[in-house]
């Protein structure tokens, strides 16, 4: 492991270990005869998905049926089982097909050090800041591309942006002056999407994350703006090493994901605590049914804690803090799912 991955990971209590005590706390049996089941069912699937690429197939053809055959052998093994599968997978040749797409090769070789990084969700949001490299794939990689980028995640990662602009928004018609925080808040490209923003109706716009390079980016951006890039963490959060004040609405995108609920609650509770009366706070974790979790945790090298809406709502029933109203919600896509929580 990268030095700056574990300092990183350290310091925000997201960590490569607490995905891993995730899976291991299901029920999680790991048989010799199951292992062999799924060891011979890759094999077949890489095969097939190998010859394919070697014969010039159809690349949305390819890509649609390695996906379906990698999400039915996720389902049917053990969490335990599916993770010694996934390694044999990612050192399997068909990769030097599959890296060639921008987005499956930054998810994979995580530059940053850790997954879901500023940058990648750039490659889901088709931004002109990664215009560069996309132009640079090759034929096969801007093909790949073309069916990663419109995959069901990718899809509901593009939605919760535009959501998240419109929360913004929502508040800002309701209270003059909101203010807002942004927990992980990467690039901030909700931002870009916002009317009240662009209208000058926030008060502030706090965007905090652990990465100094995203809080340099979001701090050249959106220099002499509301917005305040700011470097945190859960972990400093959680620690109240850091006075930000109190807000109308703060939200946390794409930091559930990586939480055990341990901590997720915890942070929910400071969370709920850190708003003005009448104040909103908004978490998102990806949905376990939503289709392609079997090549994000392959090829893509991208482990998450997907959630249920119950397992999210149980979250939200765990909160030791006074909640005047709650709702657990999907978006259009059902890829994501959102608790909006008012004190």
């Amino acid at each position: 492991m990268k030095q700056f991955q574990t300092a990183l990971d350290g310091y925000s209590l997201v960590t490569a270990q607490s995905i891993s005590e995730h899976a291991r706390s299901t029920v999680n049996n790991f048989t010799i005869d199951q292992t062999k089941e799924g060891e011979a069912e890759l094999a077949l699937i890489l095969s097939l998905t190998q010859q394919a690429f070697e014969t010039n197939a159809p690349v949305h053809g390819i890509m649609k049926a390695l996906t379906e055959r990698l999400q039915t052998l996720k389902n049917k093994v053990t969490p335990l089982t599916w993770t010694h599968l996934a390694a044999l997978a990612q050192m399997h040749p068909v990769s030097s097909y599959l890296l060639q797409d921008p987005l499956t090769r930054w998810s994979f070789e995580k530059p940053r050090g850790y997954s879901g990084d500023a940058q990648l969700l750039d490659f889901i949001y088709e931004h002109p800041a990664v215009a560069s490299q996309v132009k640079e794939a090759s034929p096969l990689g801007t093909e790949i591309y073309d069916f990663t980028r419109q995959a069901a995640s990718a899809v509901a990662v593009r939605e919760r942006r535009d959501l998240l602009a419109g929360h913004v928004d929502a508040v800002a018609s309701e209270k003059p002056n909101a203010e807002v925080l942004a927990i992980a808040a990467g690039h901030l490209r909700e931002a870009e999407r916002s009317d009240a923003f662009k209208s000058g109706k926030l008060g502030r716009w706090v965007a905090l994350d652990q990465d100094p390079i995203s809080v340099g980016s979001v701090s050249s951006a959106f220099h002499g703006s509301c917005i305040e890039a700011v470097n945190g963490s859960v972990r400093t959060i959680l620690g109240r090493a850091q006075k930000l004040g109190t807000f109308d609405f703060i939200y946390a995108a794409g930091l559930y994901d990586y939480l055990a609920e341990s901590v997720a609650v915890k942070l929910t509770e400071r969370c709920l605590q850190m708003l003005k009366p009448g104040g909103k706070f908004l978490l998102a974790n990806f949905a376990q049914d939503i289709g392609v979790e079997g090549y994000m945790e392959t090829f893509m090298n991208w482990p998450l804690i997907w959630r249920t809406d119950r397992d999210v709502q149980s979250i939200v029933d765990k909160v030791k803090h006074p909640i005047a109203d709650s709702t657990v919600t999907r978006g259009e896509n059902g890829g994501v799912i959102y608790a909006m929580l008012t004190v």
